[in-house]
């Protein structure tokens, strides 16, 4: 396979990621209102995902405290906000290596400045989504498949409450940052053991049992066990074949391919496909929403950029070391031969 033909595949499947990233949080919101628990949801994910990792070693990165924070807040908010908040991570995986030394921040160097106002951004985007609505932009259609059913044992939530929305807009960050310190974790793991398919498979399989534990204590009323042909089904299948399995086996290899930095500038992409399709599905989508997105989005890419700016001057750095020390070498080497030609002049002949 050529150079030409591999990077026009990674940027077709970085694309195809995205897309797939759009259905979770628009299928899982619907099984929610359906009356699917969200501990439950979230042990069948773990369990699906399980099934499709252990027999084909997928990559994965997950997080039980993750993923129950993040299926909770999208009971109270939204898929647009749940989209729109996932630009926050590789921010605050960025904010947690910096706290454990492993990034630095050079506050006079552009690149510093710049990692610094992407985290400014960030922080601004979650406050406006918390805190600020605005006017409701109508949706393409007005049949809201976001309503919720009530039903018997199911306590419908109202999305609409300012305290309900701003406690759901908090939890995504909550669950952002334990998945942030997830990824920091592993990496440090995989530096002592360098085997990403183990580390894979058992973080995974030991998250579905600790989801299973939080479930049972969540969830004690066995018909809410229960799975049916459903959406609620549809939502634990889609979830966890295609974004627990397939899904980071294509991440696995898009960032191998082109490093994660090319992974991470696509993550917006997600929010744009999410309000399009939550639009299409009836929901009502606010100006707030929108703006926090946007600025969540641009401090993402304030960071990578620091982050891309920081690699290309350290790469610039060591080539001029490289080049002067090259031509110290040189120097000497020249040096030598002259003082060897010399002693050669002065050597009595004989």
């Amino acid at each position: 396979m050529d150079a030409t033909s591999s990077s026009t595949k990674a940027y077709i499947i970085a694309v195809i990621i995205q897309l797939i990233y759009t259905g979770a949080p628009l299928v899982s919101k619907v099984a929610f209102n359906d009356g699917l628990s969200t501990s439950v949801f979230v042990f069948y994910r773990q369990a699906a995902g399980s099934v499709v990792l252990l027999p084909l070693a997928l990559f994965l990165q997950s997080n039980t405290l993750c993923l129950n924070m993040y299926n909770l807040s999208l009971k109270f908010t939204s898929p647009t906000v749940a989209s729109a908040t996932n630009n926050s991570m590789p921010v605050l995986t960025f904010c947690l290596a910096l706290l454990l030394r492993m990034e630095v921040v050079k506050p006079r160097s552009s690149s510093g400045v710049a990692k610094l106002a992407g985290i400014a951004l960030c922080l601004g985007g979650v406050l406006v989504i918390a805190f600020y609505a605005g006017p409701a932009v109508s949706p393409v259609n007005h049949h809201r498949a976001f309503s919720p059913r009530p039903g018997p044992g199911h306590h419908v939530m109202n999305a609409s409450s300012r305290a309900t929305w701003i406690k759901g807009t908090l939890l995504f960050l909550i669950g952002n940052l334990a998945w942030s310190l997830s990824i920091v974790w592993q990496a440090a793991l995989l530096k002592e053991y360098p085997n990403r398919m183990l580390v894979a498979v058992a973080i995974c399989v030991f998250s579905a049992a600790q989801s299973f534990v939080i479930a049972v204590v969540a969830e004690r009323d066995l018909s809410r066990w229960k799975l049916q042909l459903d959406i609620s089904l549809l939502a634990i299948a889609y979830t966890g074949f295609l974004v627990s399995g397939v899904t980071y086996y294509l991440q696995a290899w898009c960032i191998e391919m082109k490093g994660p930095v090319f992974f991470g500038v696509w993550t917006p992409l997600c929010f744009v496909f999410t309000m399009f399709c939550s639009s299409l599905l009836g929901e009502v989508i606010h100006l707030g929403s929108i703006l926090g997105g946007t600025l969540l989005a641009g401090g993402l890419y304030s960071v990578l950029w620091g982050k891309s700016k920081e690699c290309t001057d350290k790469i610039a750095l060591d080539g001029e070391v490289n080049t002067i020390a090259g031509s110290h070498q040189d120097e000497q080497m020249r040096e030598g031969t002259s003082v060897s030609l010399v002693d050669q002049e002065q050597s009595p002949k004989v």
